[in-house]
């Protein structure tokens, strides 16, 4: 399917074989590392492509990963994947730049989509507003004042019910305001929204 490389981080031996399976199967070329000490150890060598790190591991977390790529100007887009996915997580891992943050257990379709995703991110940035950008933006245009409240809080990091106090609503309703602004962005889950609204954002 292309040159590039996928590298995968995980320490559980059978998750990563079983990734590294379902990924040369649909014709990647696939390297595997038990931990992030050991990417880091062939990070000079490595060849281009991208990352697939799991988010629990001992010695050093994906998330620890991803800061120390970022701290070293590393361009290999990622993709992060964990059984224990929570939304400040979520948040903070695609504010680090992670092109997508995908909970455990996932299709085959899901984890090759964002494969294709962070594939494509390595191509030269489109300059000013690209259209998907514009169709972003005139999304967040339909929403309500308070769907961009509760928006803006779900972008922060913000659990539902640190939103609800902002806004003194209950957390009914804040989960009822979200599933409305998830619909009306167009966005299929939590990473999926996050990512749209921090590439018009920042």
């Amino acid at each position: 399917m292309s040159d590039a490389v996928v590298h995968v981080v995980d320490d559980d031996a059978d998750a990563r074989d079983s990734l590294a399976f379902l990924l040369e199967t649909a014709d990647f070329q696939v390297k595997t590392y038990a931990s992030a000490p050991d990417f880091l150890a062939a990070l000079p060598s490595v060849a281009p492509g991208c990352l697939i790190t799991d988010v629990r591991m001992p010695d050093m977390t994906g998330q620890e990963l991803v800061k120390r790529l970022k701290a070293e100007g590393s361009a290999l887009p990622v993709v992060m994947i964990t059984g224990h996915g929570d939304i400040p997580m979520a948040v903070e891992a695609m504010r680090d730049g992670v092109v997508d943050f995908i909970e455990k257990p996932f299709s085959e379709a899901r984890i090759l989509a964002a494969l294709k995703r962070a594939l494509a991110s390595v191509a030269p940035v489109q300059p000013a507003v690209s259209d998907d950008q514009a169709e972003i933006l005139a999304r967040i245009e339909t929403l309500s004042e308070r769907e961009r409240q509760v928006l803006d809080g779900v972008v922060a990091g913000q659990p539902n019910k640190i939103i609800a106090r902002d806004l003194g609503i209950s957390p009914r309703t804040v989960e009822i305001y979200r599933a409305k602004l998830m619909s009306k962005m167009h966005a299929d889950n939590l990473a999926a929204l996050v990512r749209m609204t921090l590439s018009v954002k920042g």
